[in-house]
């Protein structure tokens, strides 16, 4: 080894140094201590062989083929792990020992009001459910578990048992946990921007420079926009009043979405109280055609006169009947949304009283209004309209009862309409088969929407297309039973309710009437409240003042039952100054001859035989 010289004024020569030479120096100090343990530096030697044999080998190959050999290697051998991982972990689920064991008939156990034990169990027998036929217990049967399942959901979440049995078999056993826990948590607030007045991208930067976080709702709309958070209450900006924006939920955008209004059309919206649904509309419109904004809650119309001034609508018409008279009030619409009163079984994320106060008379009662008011709706709509005849059902329910049985039914009952797509490109199709139930296979077009799955309420959207104005009836032998009586909307029928055997296609019938086959009735009519007010009132005061007959003018006494008796005839009332008083015989025979004469029932005849004696009386008092 060559040593060169480290410093010009140092005696001390560097070179290469092995471990022989620096040992003596670095091993031991002060009295022979060593300045690391054993262990530390055995340790270290082995590390450092291990990084040298690391980098000869990486020196020596440094090939890339061998590099990429390695690393297939090394994943086969991580994939081979994790599969047996998983097999490990497979074998011990199905592990007798780790079968979940159903509770016997405890009441302590079934009726545990500690949370977290009823949710451990339902997180238990959901695991069972969806592997049943290797978890299952013994012989127990699926019915078991169901019925257990069910019983601690409504204790956990607060349903009553009607409700919890109808919302849990729409869906999967996990995808029903699902939708339960989604009810649980309040839905997005967002805003529709009115394009009467602004444009999303304008609104969205002035709410930004007032410190409000948003984002567009989504690609499948251009209006929509969603509050994270607000410095300011969201519906008492600057903005808000000034009309540039309504508070509308996400799933109330799609009915009028499907709708797809065209300038200068008729529109009826037959429920559209507090009016998100009508003045969206109205902008589509663009402020031209007319839109028809109903609501059968007159209450409920202050805030939607409210909101169609503040957004600046000035093509619609706010009128409050009862959906069911539709097209009696007014009928030959381009287009309808009937976005129908129901149980709001989809928004009990804003509403948890739905959760209790629903049993199975409300659906019933419900599902009849619903249906009754589409076959209203399909009436009004035009057909023979160039850019419409179009008709959009919606619901803010989940349950088949308020949507598939309703737009089926609809479907038996008006087979001038069919079923078209919503145009909406996201949403789950509707159900064509529901347990026991079968419905149209064109039932698919419709549309479900729910929270878990698209973070918005629980919604439902149909639409028909009306293709004649005619109702062709069905024959006999292939009318089904239900068929023979049907209900036809006030403005179709009269009211009345018609004969489906017919097997030709009627118009339906104009409202009118017959003066002459009337007359008689009208005159009936008019009688009624005059003989009922006699009966009360005429009698009573009658009998007071003869009471007090002593203290009455008799003049005025007697004109007054003269004017009882003539009511009673039929005649015009005499005026007070035309009596005088008579002999006590010649008013007690007028009065019991007009007694024989006039009326003849037994009612009447007692009424009076009561003024006849009511009269003696007065006639021996003026005496």
């Amino acid at each position: 080894d060559e040593f060169v010289s480290a410093d010009e004024g140092s005696d001390i020569e560097v070179g290469t140094l092995d471990d022989a030479f620096l040992g003596d120096e670095f091993a031991e100090t002060n009295g022979g201590t060593a300045m690391f343990d054993s262990d530390g530096d055995e340790n270290e030697n082995e590390e450092e062989e291990e990084e040298e044999d690391i980098f000869a080998s990486d020196s020596e190959d440094s090939d890339d083929d061998d590099m990429e050999a390695k690393s297939r290697k090394l994943d086969a051998a991580k994939r081979a792990e994790a599969e047996a991982a998983e097999a490990e972990l497979t074998t011990n689920i199905v592990h007798e020992g780790d079968k979940y064991v159903l509770p016997e008939d405890d009441n302590e156990t079934l009726q545990s009001t500690d949370l977290q034990v009823v949710q451990a169990r339902i997180q238990e027998i959901v695991r069972v459910l969806n592997n049943f036929k290797e978890m299952r217990q013994g012989n127990r049967s699926r019915t078991d578990y169901i019925t257990q399942l069910l019983k601690d959901l409504c204790l956990y979440y607060g349903y009553n048992e009607y409700l919890m049995e109808k919302l849990f078999y729409i869906f999967p056993v996990s995808e029903a946990i699902e939708f339960f826990e989604a009810n649980e948590v309040p839905r997005p607030v967002t805003i529709r921007t009115n394009t009467l007045k602004t444009r999303r991208r304008e609104l969205a930067q002035a709410l930004i420079n007032r410190g409000v976080n948003l984002d567009p709702i989504g690609k499948w709309s251009k209006v929509g926009l969603q509050i994270f958070d607000s410095p300011v209450p969201i519906g008492a900006t600057p903005e808000y009043l000034a009309g540039h924006y309504m508070l509308q939920a996400a799933s109330s955008f799609l009915p009028v979405m499907a709708l797809a209004p065209q300038e200068h059309e008729r529109v009826l919206d037959m429920a559209s109280a507090p009016g998100g649904k009508s003045t969206y509309i109205a902008a589509l419109l663009k402020n031209t055609g007319m839109v028809f904004a109903n609501d059968a809650n007159k209450d409920r119309t202050k805030s939607l006169v409210a909101n169609i001034h503040r957004l600046g609508v000035k093509n619609a018409v706010v009128c409050n009947y009862d959906g069911r008279q539709f097209p009696g009030v007014i009928g030959g619409f381009d287009r309808v949304l009937l976005d129908a009163p129901c149980s709001g079984t989809g928004v009990i994320s804003k509403d948890a009283s739905v959760k209790t106060n629903k049993s199975e008379q409300d659906f019933q009662m419900l599902s009849q209004l619903q249906k009754e008011l589409i076959l209203s709706a399909i009436d009004s709509v035009d057909a023979a309209s160039k850019t419409g005849g179009y008709i959009v059902y919606s619901t803010c329910s989940v349950t088949v009862d308020e949507n598939e049985d309703v737009v089926n039914y609809a479907l038996k009952k008006r087979p001038n309409v069919k079923l078209v797509s919503t145009g909406l490109d996201f949403g789950k199709e509707g159900f064509t088969r529901y347990r026991e139930k079968v419905f149209h296979p064109s039932l698919s077009l419709t549309r479900r929407y729910y929270p878990h799955m698209h973070n918005m309420d629980g919604f439902y959207v149909a639409k028909f297309k009306k293709i004649s104005n005619k109702i062709p009836q069905k024959n006999q032998d292939t009318a089904e039973p239900d068929d023979y009586e049907e209900f036809v909307p006030i403005g179709s029928d009269s009211g009345k309710r018609k004969n489906a055997k017919a097997t030709n296609a009627v118009e339906p019938e104009k409202i009118s009437f017959n003066d002459d086959e009337d007359q008689e009735l009208i005159r009936g009519k008019k009688m009624i409240p005059m003989h009922k007010g006699i009966e009360t009132r005429s009698l009573r005061f009658l009998w007071i003042m003869v009471t007090l007959g002593s203290r009455i003018n008799p003049t005025l006494l007697f004109s007054a039952l003269l004017s009882l008796l003539h009511s009673i005839q039929g005649q015009a009332s005499p005026s007070p100054e035309r009596h005088q008083v008579a002999p006590e015989k010649d008013h007690v025979e007028r009065a019991t001859t007009s007694l024989a004469t006039s009326h003849s029932s037994i009612e009447h005849n007692c009424i009076m035989n009561y003024i006849t004696h009511v009269t003696l009386k007065v006639v021996i008092l003026f005496n």
